[in-house]
């Protein structure tokens, strides 16, 4: 249990929080009375429903700030699922002569806002023109009212003078979009991200307010853009738009073919055979672990997994070698990391980064058949045909039929992701 959790469970108790809930709907607790347990910074901010303690998650839920120093906690729809992400990727390119901006250098959400405005992103999915960047930071909201969904009934919330913050505004002919950035990929967020500064600039312009959330990682921009179909409701929040957008790593198809023709093939590793289907992710983590190591509750907590999703990704950064566990340290926690070819890897430029990584998925043969016997046929081959590729390869530790279908998933997944780095000549 963590100390979120075990600060919760006291405050839980002292204040006999779940009973005050059951009467009245909500419980109303301040600052000060967190402070008793631990920093509120600390114990308040919970971006994604997997951040919550278990205290919360138990009872379904969730806290919202309504001044500077008050919390309301009730069973609140708080949070909102990203939608499916679109397939298709736009190929951008920086401006001719810009250098630091390249991808390798995008180590925060700022610049890779000023990134995505550099690259004409932004006014290609706003739609305007213009743009200039304006209101960013840490202001007070003002005094507003709305309605939010609790336990299939509305509550009524009033915020006077909490605090908000905005990553990046951007102001055009036609509108004002607000942006909340992020360099993590997950599920869901906390919509009070883009409703609280909606509602504060809804009252003071005129023009059309664009709440957009963006997501960036490995050169990829992820943008999506929401409205308030009804201002004074939390949970009104619907998807107008969402597009992708990729620095162009400039690969071609005989990069692809040279890879496949020149790569040796490894020994199959006495690992388990990767069960973790998205390639962005294990990159997404592995951007995480240059910056730090982690335990397996950092990146459960920051990376928005189920414990199981973690084991999922950090075993199949380790089939990979690129990412590896260490010893017990000396807090009693063990640490993942990055492997010595993993932060070489994070290290190079962008183009390089990205034929690295294919390189060390080819170099294990059940992924390199499939893909040779995919640019043989011009199509992948099909679940039956991959578990056949598998059957044949010696793959550690997998039997059942079923268990081979499961990991064939994988393989097509990741040969999709290469084949994907590929631009159209």
């Amino acid at each position: 249990m963590g100390l979120n959790d075990i600060a919760w469970e006291t405050l839980f108790a002292r204040h006999n929080i779940l009973d005050e809930i059951a009467k009245a709907g909500m419980f109303r607790i301040t600052a000060d009375q967190i402070k008793t347990e631990r920093e509120p910074r600390l114990m308040t901010k919970f971006d994604h429903r997997v951040n919550l303690p278990a205290i919360f998650q138990d009872n379904h839920l969730a806290i919202l700030p309504v001044t500077r120093g008050d919390y309301v906690i009730s069973r609140f729809s708080a949070y909102h699922d990203f939608e499916e992400c679109a397939l298709e990727c736009q190929r951008i390119h920086l401006p001719s002569g810009i250098q630091s901006l390249l991808p390798q250098y995008i180590i925060s959400e700022a610049i890779a806002l000023n990134c995505a405005n550099a690259c004409g992103i932004l006014e290609d999915f706003l739609e305007d023109e213009n743009l200039i960047p304006t209101v960013s930071g840490r202001m007070s909201s003002g005094e507003f009212r709305f309605h939010i969904s609790t336990d299939g009934t509305q509550q009524t919330v009033d915020v006077r003078n909490s605090q908000i913050e905005i990553d990046a505004a951007y102001e055009g002919r036609s509108c004002l979009a607000l942006f909340e950035a992020k360099r993590d990929i997950s599920n869901d967020f906390l919509v009070r991200q883009l409703y609280y500064p909606f509602r504060v600039w809804l009252g003071r312009v005129t023009k059309k307010i664009k709440p957009v959330f963006l997501v960036f990682s490995n050169g990829v921009f992820y943008l999506y853009q929401y409205e308030f179909t009804d201002p004074q409701n939390y949970n009104s929040l619907s998807l107008v738009k969402q597009k992708n957008y990729i620095l162009s790593p400039e690969i071609t198809l005989a990069d692809i073919q040279a890879i496949v023709e020149n790569t040796p093939i490894c020994s199959e590793p006495k690992v388990a055979f990767p069960q973790a289907d998205s390639m962005e992710r294990i990159i997404n983590l592995m951007e995480m672990l240059s910056e730090k190591d982690m335990t397996r509750q950092d990146i459960t907590n920051r990376y928005i997994f189920q414990d199981r999703q973690t084991n999922y990704y950090t075993t199949a950064g380790n089939y990979l070698g690129l990412i590896e566990q260490g010893e017990k340290r000396s807090d009693g926690l063990t640490y993942f990391s990055l492997s010595d070819t993993g932060r070489r890897i994070m290290k190079m430029p962008y183009r390089e980064r990205q034929i690295a990584i294919a390189t060390a998925i080819l170099r294990h043969r059940a992924f390199h058949e499939t893909l040779k016997l995919h640019l043989q046929c011009g199509e992948m081959p099909n679940t039956n045909t991959i578990v056949q590729i598998m059957q044949s390869c010696g793959i550690y530790n997998v039997v059942a039929s079923e268990t081979f279908k499961r990991r064939a998933s994988t393989i097509r997944s990741w040969l999709e992701w290469i084949l994907g780095l590929i631009e159209s000549e």
